[in-house]
C-alpha cells in the first residue's frame, strides 16, 4: 500500500528500526531516534542495492517519488544510479578546485619566481582588482569568450585600455596553463582578437631607471628555457645591437681572441665593431661548441641553416614577466645610452659611435668605423661591470633628477 503523507506524520517511534514501504522499490526507514531516511532499494546486475534519496521532512513525499523516477530512469537506460551520483559528486568537487581563481593562483605560484618583482606585484593587483570578482570563482573550464570580453571591457570603460588588453593576455596565459595540467580544453581569450580597439602606437619600451634594469637583468639571468635563447638574453644589454643584428649574428664576424664583432649595419649599409668585454667573450665561448660549427650564432630552433625567430628574445622576456611597458628587445640600447652617458659620465659621442648612429666630426665628416676604438673598449668593459654590480645587488647611483 502506498505511503501517505499523514501516515508518515502519524508515524510514532518504535524499538527499532522500522522501513515503510511506497512502491517501486522507495521505502522511508525510521530509526528509534526518530530519523526519517528515504531510500531506493534496486536490482542491477543481479544484485541489490540501495540510494539514499534524503532526509524527510525535508524531501517531502512528492519529491522523494520524483528522485526514485529519475533514478529508475536511469536504471532503464543501464546506468547504476548510485554510480551516476558519486560521478556527480566528484565532478562538482572537481570544479570547486579547478576555478579560474585557484588555476590563476597556481600559475602565478610557478612563474612568479622567474619575474620582476614589480612586474608580479602588477599582475597580482589586476587579478585581484579586476578579474577575480567577477569570474574567480567559475570553473575554468566553463568560462566563455563573452565572459572574458565582459571582464576586459569593464576595464577598458574607465579608459585604461592598455590594461584590459594586458588583463586578456593574462588570462590567456591562465588558459593555456589549465590546457597544459588537464584542466580545461580550450583557451577563450583566443576568440577575442580584434574585439577591443587597438592601442595607439608607441615607442620601443625602455628603462633608464637602474633600480627597474637591475630586476630585468636578474630574471634574464634565471631564464630556463632554450639555452640558445638564453645566452642572447644575456648578450643583448652587454652588446646593445639592434635586435635584428644580434639574432642574425654569424660567426664569421666574431674574433673571441681580438674581442670584437664586427658586421654591416642593416639600417645604414655601413661597417661596425663592436667591442666585446670580458662577459660578452665568456658567453660566445659557452655557445660556441653548440652552435659554433655552423653559420649563425643564434641559430633557429627548427634548423641550424636559419637564424632564431625575431619574436625569440620578446617571447622569453614576456614569458619571464618582463612587461612590454617595461623593457623590449630594443629597449637596451635606450638604457645603454642614457646610463651611459647621465650614471657613467662617458662622452656621448663614444656612445653615439657604439650605437652606430651617424656621428660627425666638427668638419661635417663621418667618423669611420675605427673611429674611437680603444675608448669605446674601455667603454664597453665598464659598461658590463656596471651591469654585473646591478645584478648583484650593488648600490646603485639613481639618474640624476631634470630641472
Amino acid at each position: 500500500m502506498a505511503l501517505t503523507d499523514t501516515a508518515i506524520r502519524q508515524l510514532k517511534r518504535a524499538n527499532k528500526t522500522v522501513k515503510m514501504f511506497d512502491d517501486r522499490g522507495l521505502y522511508l526507514e525510521v530509526s528509534p531516534a526518530g530519523g526519517k531516511w528515504w531510500r531506493l532499494k534496486y536490482r542491477l546486475d543481479g544484485k541489490e542495492k540501495r540510494l539514499s534519496l534524503g532526509v524527510y521532512p525535508d524531501v517531502g513525499l512528492k519529491d522523494a517519488r520524483d528522485r526514485r523516477d529519475a533514478a529508475r530512469k536511469l536504471l532503464a537506460d543501464g546506468v547504476d544510479p548510485s554510480e551516476n551520483r558519486k560521478a556527480q559528486k566528484s565532478a562538482r568537487a572537481d570544479q570547486a578546485a579547478n576555478t579560474f581563481q585557484v588555476v590563476a593562483r597556481e600559475w602565478f605560484a610557478k612563474y612568479s619566481r622567474i619575474w620582476a618583482a614589480s612586474h608580479g606585484d602588477r599582475i597580482v593587483r589586476l587579478f585581484e582588482r579586476d578579474i577575480f570578482p567577477w569570474i574567480g570563482e567559475r570553473p575554468i573550464a566553463d568560462i566563455t569568450a563573452p565572459e572574458v570580453l565582459t571582464v576586459a571591457r569593464r576595464i577598458e570603460s574607465r579608459g585604461a585600455l592598455e590594461t584590459a588588453h594586458r588583463a586578456v593576455g593574462n588570462c590567456g596565459q591562465v588558459f593555456r596553463y589549465a590546457i597544459a595540467t588537464g584542466r580545461a580544453q580550450r583557451d577563450p581569450s583566443g576568440d577575442l582578437r580584434g574585439a577591443l580597439p587597438p592601442t595607439q602606437g608607441q615607442h620601443f619600451a625602455a628603462t633608464t631607471d637602474p633600480k627597474q634594469l637591475a630586476q630585468i637583468l636578474r630574471a634574464m639571468e634565471g631564464y630556463e628555457g632554450s639555452f640558445i635563447v638564453r645566452c642572447a638574453l644575456r648578450l643583448a644589454p652587454l652588446v646593445f645591437v639592434r635586435p635584428g643584428e644580434l639574432r642574425k649574428a654569424e660567426w664569421e664576424g666574431i674574433d673571441l681572441d681580438a674581442a670584437e664583432w664586427r658586421y654591416t649595419v642593416t639600417k645604414t649599409k655601413t661597417p661596425h665593431i663592436v667591442p666585446l668585454s670580458r662577459q660578452a667573450i665568456a658567453i660566445l665561448r659557452e655557445l660556441q661548441p653548440l652552435s659554433g660549427p655552423g653559420r649563425f650564432v643564434f641559430p633557429g630552433a627548427r634548423t641550424n641553416q636559419r637564424p632564431m625567430s625575431d619574436n625569440a628574445i620578446l617571447a622569453a622576456m614576456r614569458r619571464m614577466g618582463i612587461d612590454k611597458d617595461e623593457m623590449s628587445g630594443h629597449g637596451f640600447r635606450a638604457s645603454a645610452r642614457t646610463i651611459l652617458d647621465e650614471v657613467l659620465g662617458v662622452r656621448p659621442d663614444f656612445i653615439e659611435h657604439q650605437l652606430a648612429h651617424a656621428v660627425r666630426d666638427p668638419n661635417g665628416r663621418a667618423y669611420n668605423r675605427t673611429a674611437h676604438l680603444s675608448e669605446r673598449k674601455k667603454m664597453m668593459q665598464q659598461w658590463a661591470d656596471y651591469l654585473d654590480k646591478l645584478k648583484a645587488g650593488a648600490k646603485v647611483i639613481p639618474l640624476p633628477k631634470r630641472a
